[in-house]
């Protein structure tokens, strides 16, 4: 027998027609240029060279090899370039090309982020349609533009005032400036979030109005900007590393303001960990994974933040080989710098010499199935996670099985 509860509950869930409701299913996608995606659809194929990976990229695919469209899940994607001020919005059924845009932010710009087998894979779980909602712009911090509320303003230390009187900076008004920038990406994230929820029909025509919504998840992606902030963040007691620590208050704090302001109190929230260099990182960045990490063990957060490791997801043997690029790129440079002890110490290499070295330098470097699986894989900077389609897809897919875990629990 159902007990008292169970069928309160269902009736509660109970459309006036009497057939169970299915509420909207609303995601929010939010962070800096990881969480935009800088992987291109060119190198989907890489994915299929792993016998683990393969699977997925089936589910990335249709029966016309095309970039697969969610049957039920739709996207509403707010961009712009870095100072905010040109933002449009891309809406449509989910599929590749909501990844980060060019100079017309309302365009497919041919690459994908975690969005799309996140999009995917909601859509495969759920009976009820899905609406992503991602806000992502590159280059914003979280100690400043995504600032939440709770955390304050931004003060400067005395370290950084005395560091601008002696570049002669006007203290004053670097303070307003800074003033200006605290929490404002925060908030147009927040706004776009209300603006499309108040009338999500106009980006998903699968909406019931008598069925309503519900925000069932939050995903963020960032971090680097407060990672190689040398300013923000002091250096640790070794005085080796720096003290990240603020950034996991203010990460906590930023969970609090935005449940606070989308009225969603227990929302899962999902913590995409920064995982650029893989397991091999530097002291510094795994201080700033471990602080980037922390929410999600507070008492409070237990069972509604789930931290999510990216590092796993890193293409190792793609890094290997843009180790060796980096290399040929520095020998360019210093063939046109004269640099000493180099082959061009002299200065008798004409650039035609130059070139024709550098062609039997990379030669020796780099091999040809280096290059090939280069080119087949990689297609943006190591703080983009390579450009990897690969690593993009398994971050959306983890962060949609750890989302989906949350909601079992609630």
């Amino acid at each position: 027998m159902k007990s008292l509860l169970h069928l309160v509950a269902s009736a509660l869930l109970l459309s006036p027609l009497g057939v169970e409701a299915k509420p909207l299913k609303v995601f929010i996608l939010a962070g800096q240029s990881n969480m935009e995606g800088h992987a291109r659809i060119e190198t989907f194929d890489y994915i299929g060279d792993d016998p683990a990976t393969a699977p997925l990229l089936k589910m990335m695919r249709g029966s016309d090899g095309k970039p697969a469209v969610a049957d039920n899940a739709w996207i509403s994607y707010l961009t712009g370039h870095y100072e905010g001020n040109a933002n449009g919005e891309g809406t449509g059924k989910l599929t590749a090309g909501y990844g980060a845009r060019g100079s017309n932010p309302t365009q497919d710009g041919g690459k994908i982020g975690p969005e799309f087998t996140f999009g995917l894979a909601m859509d495969a779980a759920l009976d009820e349609p899905v609406l992503l909602i991602k806000t992502a712009w590159g280059g914003r911090s979280l100690n400043t533009e995504f600032r939440p509320p709770s955390a304050g303003p931004y003060e400067f230390s005395e370290a950084q005032i005395e560091q601008m009187k002696k570049q002669g900076k006007d203290v004053e008004a670097e303070k307003a400036k800074k003033a200006k920038e605290t929490g404002r990406f925060y908030q147009l994230m927040v706004d776009h979030v209300k603006s499309v929820l108040a009338d999500p029909k106009r980006v998903c025509p699968a909406y019931n109005p008598a069925d309503g919504y519900e925000i069932a998840g939050f995903i963020w992606l960032q971090g680097f900007n407060d990672l190689v902030d040398g300013n923000t963040y002091p250096n640790g007691p070794d005085g080796k590393t720096r003290d990240y620590s603020k950034y996991g208050e203010w990460l906590a704090d930023f969970i609090r303001d935005v449940r606070k302001d989308l009225k969603t109190p227990k929302m899962p929230f999902v913590i995409g960990v920064l995982g650029v260099d893989g397991l091999d990182a530097k002291e510094g960045t795994v201080a700033f994974r471990k602080a980037m990490a922390a929410p999600a063990s507070l008492p409070e957060f237990k069972g509604n933040v789930a931290a999510v490791e990216t590092a796993p997801f890193w293409a190792e043997e793609l890094d290997a080989i843009d180790q060796k690029r980096a290399k040929l790129k520095q020998m360019g440079h210093l063939l046109k710098v004269k640099a000493k002890g180099h082959p061009n110490a002299d200065g008798s290499m004409d650039e035609a010499q130059q070139k024709e070295y550098l062609k039997k330098y990379e030669a020796e470097l780099i091999s040809p199935e280096e290059a090939a699986k280069w080119t087949r894989g990689a297609s943006n900077a190591g703080y983009h996670y390579l450009g990897c389609a690969k690593t993009f897809a398994l971050m959306g897919k983890h962060f949609a099985e750890a989302n989906l875990e949350m909601m079992k629990g609630r």
